[in-house]
């Protein structure tokens, strides 16, 4: 087997597609010959840096979104549903600590993404499944221990992530995606023969597939037939 591509997988947790592109991009990991990089990042910075406008500002493709997700939702098999005020979710509150939070679970982990993955994955859920919080100390303790982390290493890192050091961490990654002229998530980064190539959105799996010369088996490789199962 030939050596692995390196993908790049940047997203914020604030960002519905991203988790879309989130889900896929695991999925394919073992179906891929890739080697997936998880790049949490702030889609706030990236967005004003780009001067993008989120769809949420516009009335109709925030009609649209709303409509677009219900439907992807099935289609991709992940449980995603808007919060009851999505304004308030997305730009009122916010993801910053998150995001710090997840690049400070990425700084102690050892040997992989598993915890990044997890955590990630459980703090999509609670604002955009469970239409909870993820700006508190409790409300990232909470996903954090539904992810398998314990009390003393979640204490650690609500404690790191308030640091410069994490800060700046996240900084760079986000800073490392406007290199990769990003201007708006989920973005896929597709190191192919000594070259970035990259892809916005969760739309862009065929595509990329061809780019790498692999296969697009649908969003769910392993049960094409089982769209409608439960995440």
């Amino acid at each position: 087997m030939s050596s692995k591509k390196v993908v790049e997988l940047f997203y914020d947790v604030v960002s519905p597609y991203s988790w879309l592109a989130f889900e896929v991009m695991c999925r394919y990991r073992t179906v891929w010959n890739i080697d997936l990089k998880l790049r949490p990042a702030f889609l706030g910075g990236i967005m004003h840096a780009a001067g993008n406008k989120p769809p949420g500002l516009v009335p109709n493709k925030f009609a649209y979104m709303n409509e677009d997700l219900k439907r992807l939702a099935k289609y991709f098999n992940v449980p995603v549903q808007a919060p009851a005020d999505p304004f308030e979710a997305m730009f009122d509150k916010g993801s910053l600590t998150a995001m710090r939070f997840v690049q400070a679970v990425q700084e102690k982990e050892i040997g992989g993404d598993q915890q990044v993955e997890k955590v990630s994955r459980e703090l999509w859920k609670r604002i955009w499944s469970e239409d909870k919080d993820i700006t508190q100390p409790a409300s990232l303790a909470e996903a954090a221990q539904k992810a398998g982390l314990s009390s003393s290493h979640i204490e650690e890192l609500l404690k790191l992530c308030t640091t410069k050091e994490i800060k700046d961490k996240l900084k760079s990654s986000t800073e490392t995606a406007m290199d990769y002229r990003a201007f708006g998530f989920p973005m896929v980064v597709c190191h192919i023969n000594g070259k970035a190539e990259m892809f916005f959105g969760s739309d862009r799996f065929e595509l990329m597939a061809h780019c790498l010369g692999e296969k697009w088996l649908g969003p769910q490789p392993s049960c094409p037939e089982m769209s409608s199962a439960k995440l």
